[in-house]
């Protein structure tokens, strides 16, 4: 991209931005109450510290339609038991039409690592009770539940009855939490009842019609989240304001900032990231004591253009000898977030550094030759991967992991350094509700990527990460029949990380 073209997309983002950017100005509605339940998109916590946490919820009409009322006050309550017999914080706030009647607390100053039950009251109505938890400063063990890409239609989300079975610290939720468009070719278990959206209102009622999946909603409730988008958030693809449409980023711009705005309003993320900026920021750090660093990132709004694509085009094609998609100015990551994760890399003091991220990280040879690849991917980067494998072997980091998901199938890869020597790991869970890829689509995987050390593209389900001292284990859940909302779900592929091993054995 050149610097004029650079310019140009700041200006259409900023000119997007800032019309979305209205400060709340509506008076308080004192008397508004609702023959509804207006908590039926439930709670969320997320983004825990080691003193708090974010806790969400959104004021919603009938039948999961807007609220129609001015801003609505409403309390919250933070208890050490279920029952709310110990109250250890009380707060009120308003719901802002402007943002949805969406809430967001910034719960802090509560002790480390130690869980807590929250709830939230309005228009004469309590809120189901969900459980948040603060990090602790000294950490043993952590688990995570890894989850991607869950299609409306294309599945039922209970699996997340698996997840809350299983007692995780934290949801990572790497994407694609919404699908935007249908697959007219594809089964459907149900409909979204809209069409694809493309306006504010569009994508806050795609958002509401997900949060209404009791499944969804109990998983919420279960433990904080951390979660990050994808694609499918705003439009297949997009890589920038580069989009699978062609449209100038003028056009294109304003439909990207109203699904940011709908997606940090529907999200139980640090209102600072987004609200009142010239720029939302996703990245982040999500740390847990002095084990585990995860640094959750975004590898969609700054990209640079595909390779070896016309101009604001973005698809995920297959390349072919494409040279564009090795340059060394290229990036998947931005610059200012490049040198966040870098400095994060050069600083670390945990064990086991996590990088959360979207899209498949190790290089995926579509052909013996290895001449052909994935544009979406950061094979379409690979210079950006290649200094990130660098920071990766700094000697502060022991224990690197990527996480990623995207390519609805689970993967276990060995990750090289330019000298071939093992760096680390990539860990690939499946979609949590969505259709396999199409058959073949990754072509003769053993022979052309000696790196993978597993793969199944045949099941949907996700991912259970278990961290202690000594070792990483990741057990993928596979899903037995994704249109069975009641279905079997099973282990499909174990692995073992051990301590300063750096590479995956089979568990």
């Amino acid at each position: 991209m050149t610097t004029s073209d650079h310019l140009w997309h700041r200006r259409a983002l900023l000119a997007a931005m800032a019309g979305l950017a209205v400060m709340p100005s509506i008076p308080l509605d004192a008397h508004a109450r609702t023959d509804a339940d207006p908590f039926a998109l439930g709670v969320a916590s997320g983004d825990p510290t080691t003193d708090g946490f974010v806790l969400w919820t959104r004021l919603i009409g009938p039948h999961a339609t807007p609220l129609q009322a001015a801003t609505v006050a409403v309390r919250y309550e933070v208890a050490t038991d279920p029952h709310f017999r110990t109250i250890v914080r009380r707060g009120r706030g308003g719901a802002f039409p402007e943002r949805a009647h969406a809430v967001h607390v910034e719960v802090t100053g509560l002790p480390p690592g130690r869980p807590y039950w929250y709830r939230f009251h309005a228009l004469g109505a309590t809120s189901p009770v969900g459980r948040a938890a603060t990090s602790p400063v000294i950490a043993d063990r952590l688990r995570l539940a890894v989850t991607s890409c869950q299609h409306w239609e294309q599945a039922w989300f209970g699996a997340y009855r698996d997840i809350v079975a299983a007692e995780p610290d934290l949801i990572v939720q790497l994407g694609d939490y919404i699908y935007e468009q249908s697959y007219p070719d594809l089964p459907r278990i149900r409909d979204f009842g809209a069409s694809e959206p493309r306006d504010l209102a569009g994508y806050r009622q795609r958002h509401a019609l997900y949060k209404t999946d009791a499944d969804l909603q109990a998983a919420h409730r279960a433990c904080p989240w951390v979660v990050t988008w994808d694609d499918h958030e705003v439009l297949n693809d997009y890589a920038g304001l580069a989009n699978r449409e062609g449209l100038p980023p003028a056009l294109f711009a304003p439909r990207r900032a109203a699904a940011y705005q709908a997606y940090f309003e529907h999200m139980p993320i640090r209102p600072g990231l987004w609200r009142n900026r010239r720029a939302p920021r996703l990245y982040r750090a999500v740390d847990w004591g002095d084990l585990v660093s995860m640094s959750v990132l975004d590898t969609r709004q700054y990209r640079s253009a595909p390779p070896c694509a016309a101009p604001d085009v973005a698809r995920n094609v297959r390349l072919e000898d494409c040279a564009a998609a090795s340059a060394p100015g290229r990036t998947i990551l931005g610059s200012a977030q490049e040198r966040w994760l870098s400095d994060r890399l050069a600083g670390e003091r945990r064990p086991w550094s996590l990088i959360a991220q979207q899209v498949f990280f190790a290089p995926l040879w579509l052909d013996g030759a290895r001449t052909s690849t994935f544009s979406d991917q950061w094979d379409g980067y690979a210079a950006n991967r290649t200094r990130l494998l660098r920071d990766m072997q700094r000697p502060a980091v022991t224990n690197p992991i990527v996480l990623s998901g995207d390519v609805h199938s689970f993967w276990a890869n060995d990750l090289r350094g330019e000298d071939g020597t093992v760096t680390g790991a990539e860990l690939v869970t499946s979609a949590l509700g969505a259709a396999p890829p199409p058959t073949g689509r990754f072509g003769d995987v053993g022979q052309n990527n000696p790196h993978v050390r597993f793969h199944d593209v045949r099941h949907s389900g996700w991912t259970q990460i278990d961290i202690d001292r000594a070792r990483v284990r990741a057990d993928m859940r596979m899903i037995v029949d994704r249109g069975d909302r009641n279905g079997a779900i099973r282990s499909g592929g174990a692995f073992v990380i051990a301590a300063g091993a750096r590479t995956l054995s089979a568990a």
